[in-house]
């Protein structure tokens, strides 16, 4: 059971929401939400960049390669696999957000609305 978390994760690279929050404010970590558009608009993390899944092949080469990459989605599923393609697109800072948004909001932090 106690191997169980490393297995799903695949050696993934995950952190948790006090980490996520330090690497943002220590390093300069971009928080980075892979869900839709409409889910994005409908609550973020502040300052997060919106880029869903399927865009990061297209559109990685904006993101910054010198900063942590701070990967959010929903429950921290498809945030595991958009920071491995980032790392191999040459992100060697992205890093899953464990537990996604929900980990988020349960730990009391903030969300801002999109128009």
């Amino acid at each position: 059971m106690l191997a169980l978390p490393s297995l799903l994760k695949g050696g993934s690279k995950a952190v948790g929401v006090h980490e996520a929050v330090k690497l943002a404010n220590d390093q300069q970590g971009v928080f980075i939400d892979v869900r839709s558009a409409e889910a994005f608009k409908l609550g973020s993390i502040p300052q997060a960049r919106n880029m869903p899944t399927a865009d990061i092949p297209a559109k990685h080469a904006t993101l910054p390669k010198d900063k942590p990459l701070i990967i959010v989605c929903d429950q921290g599923r498809e945030s595991v696999r958009a920071a491995a393609t980032l790392r191999k697109e040459g992100h060697a800072g992205a890093v899953s957000l464990e537990g996604g948004l929900r980990a988020w909001l349960q730990a009391g932090l903030p969300l801002t609305k999109k128009n």
